[in-house]
């Protein structure tokens, strides 16, 4: 067991981030939850990965495989892998369906029980979550080491978002995949893969990548959160991450990306390449970048809307 004391400055959690693909709703309550969940974990927190050579802070990426929570550390500017581990959810399922159980008791004293039954509402609760997070810091002993608060609050985010997942697995989906690859899948990339959820909601699944690895851009957040779309679930990936190697259909959005995948020999049934401008490369004041990325975001919706659907019928043939 890592005993060692935590460093506040450099063993935490900065930025957490939720897979698209495996972890996925539209419903605003749920989605709030996750949010308020997130905040309160990156809000106080000790946490290091075990094992590994590298120094923190740290960003958690958080994704679901089949029974199994994947808690993969990466580096908070690159995004670049540090270590990752699978949880598996078998041990946690009866805490969690006590956790929603007690959650609703306690919901349902405040708005009608003494203050005596509140307090022992929330005192079970509390038990709970210490029960929780010991037995989550037990199963992650020697491969992720953190506090018994952190462990209670890595709970509370594993049951906002276990429940209500949509567990879609790429190696047994019948659903046609999509790639979207450009330099480093930090601006048109995911973008153009979080359209295409958009506008075919269970019809696909839509991947993307980079040819290297890129930084969480913030303009991506602010203009796609004009249009209703959370990009701070994005974390940025290479291609070299990619555990797919053959594709329904793939759109390169730049011209490494494009010589990237001839090389790397990914293939599909269709294969597009869209010339589209990187904003991020725009100078000037904000207003002028924010005008840029816009028109790019506005650029890939037309394109998705106008030509995805063709592509999807033209993948189907090919199959």
């Amino acid at each position: 067991m890592d005993r060692r004391p935590f460093d506040p400055e450099t063993d935490r959690i900065v930025t957490v981030t939720l897979d698209p693909n495996t972890i996925t709703s539209i419903d605003p309550d749920e989605v709030h939850e996750w949010r308020i969940a997130t905040y309160d974990l990156i809000d106080s927190n000790r946490f290091r990965p075990a094992r590994v050579k590298a120094e923190g802070p740290y960003a958690l990426h958080l994704s679901i495989v089949h029974n199994h929570i994947v808690l993969d550390v990466r580096h908070p500017e690159t995004f670049r892998p540090i270590a990752a581990h699978y949880l598996s959810l078998t041990p946690f399922r009866s805490l969690i369906r006590d956790y929603f159980r007690i959650r609703e008791s306690y919901y349902e004293a405040i708005r009608s029980a003494s203050t005596f039954q509140i307090e022992a509402v929330d005192m079970g609760r509390r038990g709970l979550h210490n029960q929780a997070a010991e037995l989550l810091i037990e199963r992650l002993d020697n491969k992720l080491a953190m506090d018994l608060e952190t462990a209670r609050r890595l709970f509370t985010l594993i049951c906002a978002v276990q429940p209500y997942a949509t567990r879609v697995s790429e190696q047994d989906t019948q659903l046609p995949t999509i790639l979207f690859v450009c330099a480093m899948n930090s601006v048109r990339s995911p973008i153009a893969a979080a359209l295409a959820r958009k506008h075919f909601p269970g019809r696909l699944v839509a991947r993307s990548a980079g040819v290297r690895s890129g930084k969480v851009d913030h303009f991506v957040h602010q203009v796609m959160e004009e249009i209703g779309i959370d990009m701070s679930v994005h974390t940025p990936h290479t291609m070299d991450e990619l555990k797919a190697s053959n594709f329904d259909i793939i759109v390169t959005l730049a011209e490494d990306a494009r010589a990237a995948v001839e090389e790397r020999g990914i293939q599909a049934s269709v294969m597009e390449h869209w010339s589209v401008t990187d904003p991020s490369e725009t100078e000037g004041a904000r207003d002028v970048v924010l005008t840029a990325y816009r028109a790019l975001r506005d650029d890939l919706d037309r394109r998705l809307r106008e030509e995805l659907e063709s592509m999807l019928e033209r993948a189907s043939v090919a199959v």
